[in-house]
């Protein structure tokens, strides 16, 4: 990438990495793959929610993203509110100072402009504004790579949100909704490009086509209880969205399924251990998945998915799985729809085990059709993640260091 002589390239990556998404990992991991491959004498480290996670798994420095270290807890006594207005002083200075040792700084993928899922004003939002802005002031190229994005009503939310994408000297996003969302709430994005998810980027196992008697079913489930606007209802939800799914797993079972439980996040681990309990039967089993490399493996080991978790999803569409999604947010819709299975969606808020069990019958009597599409869908994405990096290239990195990573890679 660059001479013996001169300064390599000082890239960080930020998110909350490291802290058990596996959706928000496997992003990083795309991400860490395009850094090594095109400009591998770049030194990168990470301002993350998890550093020992991050340091350990990929092999590069990492600094804690919040300097109060019970950020994501409700603060009720004096001293923890006390203790985050603190932090939140604390991490201006620390995240100006790491975002001052970098030439470029990435956000990997993650739906970082979005509040589908409950979401504090201070908490990440103000993280990544802090980022954003320290960048702007510091001249430090800041990326949103293949990022998610929302409607946000929440005011405090939505302008935190709006100023740290203006702030960002690239931007690009994982669907057409995202781009648009940020149109709506300002943001000029003429120049901003939509590619498939950075998931998509990653290898993909060999899947296993099914023969014989019908074989397993995965099913991905979700501690879900509405988004940022359902506060008040979340626990209602979340009781009719496992009562749901419990009852389509047990319907499963009993026309002589074997159905095993994936999930995307430590907290979803509660809801499988509900339904383990509720239907007790030795044919649903939990996997115990650490990556969306492990992930992948199972839905490639199936014969046909549901899943609610956004990166359940995408694991099982990349390897080819014919897939049913339990859609919490319209980004499932649109990911659904980019791979040719539009019609195979069910409101994950409003879950009709009935209904369900239909949809799933008929999307397994297409599914060697469906098969098929998904090949011919999932070319098409590597071929626009090629180009997604291609930009990302020309965006951050001077035009020697790009020429100079392919005669490195193509030398014997």
């Amino acid at each position: 990438m660059t001479s013996g002589h001169e300064t390599p390239v000082r890239v960080g990556v930020f998110g909350l990495l490291g802290s058990g998404n596996l959706g928000n990992d496997g992003s990083l991991q795309a991400v860490l793959g395009y850094l090594r491959a095109e400009h591998p004498e770049a030194v990168v480290d990470a301002l993350c929610g998890g550093p020992e996670v991050v340091a350990a798994r990929y092999g590069i420095p990492a600094t804690r993203l919040h300097w109060y270290r019970g950020e994501y807890r409700t603060a009720s006594r004096a001293s923890a509110i006390a203790a985050k207005g603190l932090g939140k002083l604390v991490d201006a200075f620390r995240t100006a100072a790491w975002v001052r040792r970098h030439d470029v700084v990435i956000v990997p993928g993650m739906g970082v402009l979005e509040a589908t899922l409950p979401l504090r004003p201070w908490g990440f939002p103000y993280a990544l504004f802090l980022l954003c802005a320290s960048g702007r002031l510091l001249r430090t190229r800041v990326a949103l790579v293949g990022v998610g994005a929302d409607a946000i009503s929440d005011r405090p939310t939505r302008a935190l949100v709006r100023w740290s994408a203006r702030l960002a000297t690239y931007r690009s996003y994982r669907d057409a909704l995202s781009r648009d969302a940020m149109r709506a709430m300002g943001v000029d994005t003429a120049r901003d490009e939509v590619y498939p998810d950075l998931a998509f980027a990653l290898p993909t196992p060999p899947a296993s086509a099914p023969s014989g008697p019908p074989g397993p079913v995965c099913v991905g489930v979700m501690a879900f209880h509405g988004g940022n606007d359902d506060r008040a209802r979340a626990e209602e939800i979340h009781r009719h969205y496992l009562d749901g799914t419990t009852r389509f797993v047990r319907a499963l079972v009993e026309d002589g399924r074997t159905v095993r439980l994936l999930t995307g996040d430590e907290c979803d681990a509660p809801v499988v251990a509900a339904i383990l309990d509720a239907v007790d039967s030795p044919m649903v089993t939990a996997a115990e998945a650490s990556s969306l490399a492990d992930l992948m493996k199972e839905t490639a080991a199936a014969d046909t998915v549901v899943a609610t978790r956004y990166h359940n999803l995408i694991c099982a569409l990349k390897v080819g799985t014919p897939t049913l999604a339990l859609s919490y947010a319209a980004k499932s819709d649109a990911l659904m729809d980019r791979m040719g299975l539009a019609a195979y969606c069910h409101p994950a808020r409003d879950v009709d085990a009935d209904r369900l069990l239909d949809q799933f019958r008929a999307l397994e009597k297409r599914s060697a059709e469906l098969r098929r599409t998904l090949s011919e869908r999932n070319l098409v994405a590597a071929r626009q993640l090629e180009d997604q990096f291609t930009a990302l290239t020309a965006a951050l990195f001077p035009a020697t260091d790009h020429t100079h990573a392919h005669t490195m890679r193509k030398a014997p």
